[in-house]
């Protein structure tokens, strides 16, 4: 019985270490690897889906940026931003129930406005004035209003395919969504920054 119990206590330790390096869980695993290409979309108006949205997401480890997992997960934010249904200029991974820092932003500074994917991506650096535009958000339908952002900023990320960290300059418009997407990643929405209440969009 003793030996059992050692051995149970050691499998619950090596799993806890598992669990501390952040790799993939086993949910998480589940949800990317569903069927289909679009993920569903959580909302403000789903109290369980908040909870979610308002929780500070963590790292992907450098070596779970091999992991086909991660390949899967960057298609589908793709796939789920520039669906019909969305139509979006970025998205972020707790949007789709990843509590990860991953986001998906169209580069309209890039000839053909390609969408890219930025795991463990952070604003390192802002600079200028703030100034303020219309901004909404798939997580919170059917709104929209106005924000302050930086037109300048650096964002730092990891290079999947190196496992190290690249920084990169950004402007103009670009700038503003990866700060939009980024306050995802620390659970803040776009509505904390409102100067004045939100607008309803025309139906």
């Amino acid at each position: 019985m003793k030996i059992r119990c050692f051995c149970y206590i050691a499998a619950l330790l090596l799993f806890a270490g598992c669990a501390e390096k952040g790799g993939w869980t086993a949910s998480e695993r589940s949800l990317i690897q569903e069927e289909g290409t679009v993920m569903r979309v959580l909302t403000i108006e789903n109290e369980a889906d908040l909870r979610v949205l308002r929780t500070p997401c963590t790292d992907i480890p450098a070596a779970s940026l091999a992991d086909p997992v991660y390949a899967t997960l960057a298609d589908k934010l793709v796939a789920t931003v520039t669906s019909p249904e969305q139509d979006g200029v970025g998205i972020a991974g707790p949007q789709v129930g990843i509590s990860r820092r991953i986001v998906a932003v169209q580069r309209f500074d890039k000839p053909g406005e390609p969408f890219e994917v930025y795991p463990n991506i952070r604003i390192v650096a802002t600079r200028g004035e703030m100034e303020s535009g219309r901004e909404g958000c798939l997580s919170v339908p059917g709104r929209h209003g106005e924000v302050l952002r930086y037109q300048n900023i650096d964002i730092r990320y990891t290079s999947p395919a190196t496992g190290r960290d690249t920084t990169e300059h950004i402007e103009g418009f670009t700038a503003v969504i990866f700060q939009h997407e980024t306050d995802h990643l620390d659970g803040v929405l776009y509505i904390d920054k409102l100067a004045s209440e939100p607008q309803e969009d025309p139906s």
